[in-house]
């Protein structure tokens, strides 16, 4: 018997996606609109891709959020997962409430409070030491500082449910301990370690409140130029640009999408292939070594 779902909650689903994928194809359609009122429809055009290229100012923005993005992006994986690490491995040492506070601190303190707290530091150094000059450098430097706060709560929660007898079997058997984490734990929290650099490349990219605080001459980033256009009007070439970041990221999402789809299929075939070999081999062996079926799925499955 088929299961009927309430009208009341397809209506809220549906509602949902509407709110949520509307106005996302509103903004993909009118980037084809020929007008250039972005409230008037002139028909269909692919003129405002063509004056998208030619725009300097908006691939230069573009560009520059790409390269923080990418930058804070790596470098907050790298020292979330070592602060995970240690919060994880190390139960006592002196400090770690001290860590423990400084990582999640940005989670909930408010973007305006980190961005002048910021800008202050950098106003303070550079007339100590006299670096860094406020530009693509203190940009990356404040988005490391919130995208840590991410990666260690994601890899933090993956180390956690990790099996650490793995580990400690593999340096049972002579790696050592730098061996037995590359081998070993590394390739378990590498989803948690990539999910981690994927939402702190969407928060850098996204991010337009820190960054006005602690940009400087020549450092506008996409998010920064948008919000400025956006008070004259916004022009269909933006609506462009929009457009074709969304297919983008679609399609990585697709291909994403794909390729799991594809791993999990492959890793279920080579399960079923090892069972099948299993059984084949205990099924030739003489009745006096095969042992109990309770005893080989134990082999198996070691608890």
């Amino acid at each position: 018997m088929e299961e009927r779902y309430p009208p009341l909650l397809v209506s809220v689903l549906c509602i949902g996606f509407a709110v949520l994928y509307l106005p996302i194809l509103v903004l993909i359609a009118y980037s084809f609109n020929a007008s250039p009122l972005v409230s008037v429809w002139g028909g269909l055009s692919t003129a405002w891709y063509v004056k998208l290229v030619h725009n300097r100012e908006l691939l230069a923005a573009a560009l520059l959020s790409l390269e923080v993005a990418v930058t804070a992006s790596t470098v907050a994986v790298v020292l979330g997962t070592l602060a995970a690490i240690a919060l994880v491995r190390f139960a006592r040492f002196r400090g770690r409430l001290l860590l423990t506070g400084m990582v999640t601190a940005p989670l909930v303190m408010p973007e305006v409070i980190t961005g002048t707290t910021q800008l202050l530091l950098f106003v303070s150094l550079l007339q100590t030491f006299s670096w860094p000059h406020r530009g693509f450098l203190t940009i990356v430097l404040a988005h490391i500082t919130f995208c840590i706060a991410y990666v260690t709560v994601t890899v933090q929660s993956r180390l956690q449910g990790a099996d650490r007898s793995l580990e400690e079997a593999a340096q049972d058997l002579g790696a050592g301990p730098a061996r037995a984490f590359l081998e070993i734990t590394l390739p378990l929290i590498s989803p948690a370690i990539v999910s981690s650099w994927l939402l702190s490349f969407t928060l850098s990219l996204d991010d337009l409140v820190i960054s006005s605080f602690v940009t400087g001459p020549g450092a506008t980033t996409l998010p920064m130029l948008i919000y400025s256009k956006v008070k004259l009007g916004v022009s269909p070439d933006i609506n462009a640009l929009a457009s074709l970041i969304i297919g983008i990221v679609g399609s990585c999402v697709v291909l994403a999408g794909w390729l799991m789809r594809r791993t999990e299929q492959r890793r279920e075939l080579e399960t079923r292939m090892a069972e099948q070999s299993e059984e084949s081999s205990l099924g030739a062996a003489p009745a006096a070594l095969r042992p109990p079926r309770a005893e080989a799925r134990a082999l198996r499955f070691p608890s």
